[in-house]
């Protein structure tokens, strides 16, 4: 074997890796347990409102200034529009991860366990939860909603493994 360069004289051999680069305590998972994630979630939520309020506030902002002239009135009540949108939307979803985040942390470590259930039991908590103020019928809806969603996440997390199992061969 051929030395890397004449100057080093090192097998290169040795530069080749098998194995990752990351330290971890002696027993620690090389995923992401619920709590980690949840910062990510929170965060990545609140930037999706924004987006997405920043956009719905330009369409609004454009509909309701339509018989407007450009100047500079219209162009400050567009981006007031967008401002009041993106906050709005950011802390809807934020405050929806938020919930989600905590109750998913808290069933897991009531639980002990991290699957699919407590993924929907989260959803459906933080559905009713965050609905609860518009009485025990929108409560409902609410957790229904999030029980719906979140569901539909754990089928589409699981997809392949689904797809394996079918109803009709056990029948």
């Amino acid at each position: 074997m051929s030395p890397l360069s004449p100057y080093l004289n090192l097998d290169p051999r040795y530069l080749i890796q098998d194995t990752e680069e990351f330290i971890l305590p002696t027993g620690a998972n090389k995923t992401r347990g619920r709590f980690e994630l949840a910062f990510f979630t929170i965060g990545g939520c609140c930037m999706t409102g924004a987006a997405i309020g920043a956009v719905n506030g330009l369409r609004l902002g454009f509909k309701e200034t339509r018989d407007m002239a450009w100047s500079k009135p219209r162009n400050v009540q567009i981006l007031n529009m967008v401002t009041r949108q993106g906050a709005l939307w950011a802390n809807t979803l934020g405050s929806l991860a938020l919930l989600y985040s905590t109750f998913g942390v808290v069933i897991e470590k009531v639980r002990g366990a991290e699957d699919d259930l407590n993924t929907v039991a989260a959803g459906s908590l933080t559905g009713l939860l965050y609905k609860s103020t518009a009485g025990l019928r929108g409560a409902a809806r609410g957790g229904f909603a999030g029980f719906v969603l979140t569901g539909l996440y754990a089928v589409y997390n699981n997809w392949d493994h689904l797809k394996g199992v079918s109803v009709w061969h056990s029948l």
